[in-house]
């Protein structure tokens, strides 16, 4: 099947896809700046943010039963219109635990959403095309993530409107996935490494995956947090995290491709030691605000996003071709557990130190990895050049499904897993 054939089957597939990431990236940041006006403390603002990653490691694990029990469109149509009503809820009960509560809801749906995306993906790609298509459906997602910051400036935050939005967006979704032709393919529970294995083939890779929860969910989370705190209006709050996106989505391919050059650790400790160097400065307000905080937006984010991506390379140049997809959902479940302590902790420094506490935070928690990194650097040599595989793209809030579509899934003869 040509690659033409392929994007023409699945264009259905990504325009829901986007549809879902431009919804989803607008209700984060329009939460954190809606909780700061409505005066939530600092503290439970954490905890609304990270009941999202929590929501969403929920429903990774559990995702695969509904699906095998009721069928995709069924479970996309059913979890599409729980995250619609969730996003309306926040508007109709504005509390610290109602938002909450909705938004580990939110979690658990799009957990599930991305599940039956991704597996209609996988199921119409083929071993020529698969990694072509799981890059376009990432820039896809990314994209759309971005462009969802801009809708923040359409109408103010302390009204309804962008809820009401949010809403419909996710309700659009359902529209051209409800009505796809592609054939629905079987599922299973994705098999996962266990970790005392999987510590003893990446110690990188499994400090790694946490660590990059720690850092982004933290960002991601409480990036519009933090540009509200430092006095920016709602529209430049819309801007600097749509460069936060934009920054990491232009050095991905740039760290990768480095890292295929020489020992991934160089480039793992080098991001991390960047983030450590650029949190110091930021959070103890030596960076200029001002325009210099889009730069400070656009610099973390080229630096934090690509770093998960890194890790899952680095992880899987240790790997057996047969063990990516088992080892990646493993790395997949301690990045997300990662992003839910994240945000927590990040709040307790702000709650001391202020806005600027957030990248204290990044600046503490990428030190011990870039210390981590170094220190395992003494006691592996890299992995041969010849046995390690290309960097391909990645991003997160993925399902387990979608490193079935990675080329780095294939086994020595071409062949996909058995997953």
């Amino acid at each position: 099947m040509s690659l033409r054939v392929t994007l023409i089957g699945i264009f259905a597939l990504l325009l829901g896809a986007g549809a879902l990431n431009l919804g989803m990236g607008l209700q984060a940041s329009l939460l954190g700046v809606r909780a700061g006006l409505e005066g939530f403390p600092t503290l439970l603002i954490g905890l609304i943010m990270s009941s999202y990653y929590a929501g969403f490691v929920v429903g990774s694990l559990l995702a695969p039963k509904i699906v095998s029990r009721v069928g995709h469109i069924r479970t996309f149509s059913a979890f599409a219109s729980l995250a619609s009503a969730a996003a309306l809820c926040h508007a109709v009960f504005v509390d610290p635990l109602s938002w909450a509560i909705m938004r580990g809801l939110t979690g658990v749906c799009f957990a599930a959403l991305c599940l039956v995306t991704e597996s209609w993906l996988n199921e119409r790609s083929s071993n020529l095309n698969r990694g072509t298509v799981l890059s376009i459906y990432f820039v896809v997602i990314l994209a759309s993530t971005a462009a969802g910051q801009a809708f923040l400036m359409m109408a103010p935050p302390s009204g309804y409107d962008l809820f009401i939005f949010v809403s419909v967006i996710i309700s659009v979704a359902l529209v051209p996935i409800s009505l796809t032709s592609t054939p629905t393919p079987e599922i299973s529970e994705p098999r996962r490494m266990a970790l005392r294995r999987l510590y003893g083939i990446s110690p990188v890779g499994v400090s790694g995956c946490f660590g990059a929860g720690l850092i982004t969910g933290a960002f991601w989370a409480l990036g519009a947090v933090y540009a509200q705190g430092k006095g920016l209006p709602t529209d430049d709050i819309a801007i600097f995290m749509t460069l936060v996106v934009g920054g990491g989505v232009v050095t991905q391919w740039p760290f990768g491709r480095l890292s295929d050059k020489m020992d991934r650790r160089y480039v793992i400790a080098g991001i991390t030691i960047a983030i450590a160097a650029l949190g110091a400065v930021a959070g103890l307000g030596l960076f200029p605000d001002g325009q210099g905080l889009y730069v400070l937006g656009a610099l973390m984010g080229g630096l934090v996003l690509p770093l998960y991506g890194l890790v899952i390379a680095h992880a899987n140049d240790f790997l057996e071709p047969e063990d990516f997809v088992p080892a990646s959902a493993s790395l997949l479940l301690l990045y997300g557990i990662g992003a839910v302590v994240g945000p927590m902790v990040a709040t307790v420094v702000m709650k001391v130190a202020g806005p600027d506490g957030l990248f204290l935070h990044l600046g503490i928690a990428a030190a011990l990895l870039a210390v981590f990194t170094s220190y395992r650097m003494t006691q592996r040599s890299a992995a041969p050049s010849d046995e390690s595989a290309d960097f391909v793209f990645a991003a997160q809030g993925v399902s387990p499904v979608s490193f079935e579509l990675d080329p780095r899934a294939e086994t020595e003869e071409g062949c996909e897993t058995d997953t």
